[in-house]
């Protein structure tokens, strides 16, 4: 579904992201980790089109899309769910979800609010609320319920966990899990890397904006590099080299 091909990125002089090479398949969870400043929130800017590439190339179902912008890449089905949730406050739980819903046809929108509150029964609750009034957990759930009222065909999550108590952030991992048994294709970052490459299909491991590791989520998380680095679990011997090359 998605190809990004030696993609780069910069902010002036500095270079952010260097030659990312990675894919997404259609219904896969892809997670991306890496220490902060690694990279990946710019790499979900650049696939959402609010930051530009400057090098490199993105294709989303066979569409080459790197020079199209943000508007009509979520006509297309990229829609993210940004760092810090960033829902409206003043506005109504409702409201926020429908303003997700923007691109999308009215007769639809009453279909997608009912789905998203069997989601979340939560919002359906406190669908009069103002969204500023909302736990930080309620808060993810909304922002998470406003994405899917576009109708994403790949969904980027940038740091859902951010900030959340353990138990919320078990629960925000579990509905992640649920969209993608139900058939959503996610590429997903998330500071807690146990979490994130638990759940994933396939993870990539980025350092100072370079893929330095890839694998199953499963693998990627037993590698002991990997552990010693992003888990704080130190290995009993310890690894001269550094995270380095490409597995299959």
């Amino acid at each position: 579904m998605l190809e990004i091909t030696r993609l780069a990125s910069r902010y002036g002089g500095v270079h952010a992201l260097c030659a990312v090479t990675l894919s997404v398949a259609r219904n896969e969870l892809v997670a991306l980790v890496g220490a902060n400043g690694a990279g990946k929130t710019t790499l979900l800017r650049v696939l959402s089109g609010v930051q530009p590439a400057s090098a490199g190339s993105i294709a989303f179902q066979g569409v080459d899309i790197t020079r199209m912008p943000a508007s009509a890449r979520v006509r297309r089905g990229i829609v993210q769910v940004p760092e810090g949730r960033q829902v409206f406050g003043p506005m109504s739980v409702e409201d926020n979800l429908r303003l997700g819903a923007y691109t999308r046809p009215p007769r639809e929108i009453c279909d997608a609010l009912t789905d998203v509150y069997a989601r979340f029964p939560i919002l359906a609750a406190k669908r009069r609320d103002l969204a500023g009034t909302l736990s930080g957990g309620q808060q993810q759930m909304l922002a998470i319920g406003r994405a899917l009222m576009a109708k994403p065909v790949l969904l980027l999550l940038d740091e859902p966990s951010m900030g959340l108590a353990p138990k919320l952030v078990a629960g925000i991992f579990a509905a992640i899990r649920a969209l993608r048994d139900a058939g959503t294709t996610i590429l997903l970052v998330d500071q807690s890397a146990r979490a994130a490459l638990a759940i994933a299909d396939r993870a990539y491991v980025l350092e100072t904006g370079r893929i330095a590791l890839t694998g199953r989520g499963r693998d990627v998380l037993a590698d002991p590099r990997v552990r010693e680095a992003y888990l704080g679990v130190a290995p009993r011997i310890a690894s001269p080299t550094p995270l380095e090359g490409v597995t299959p």
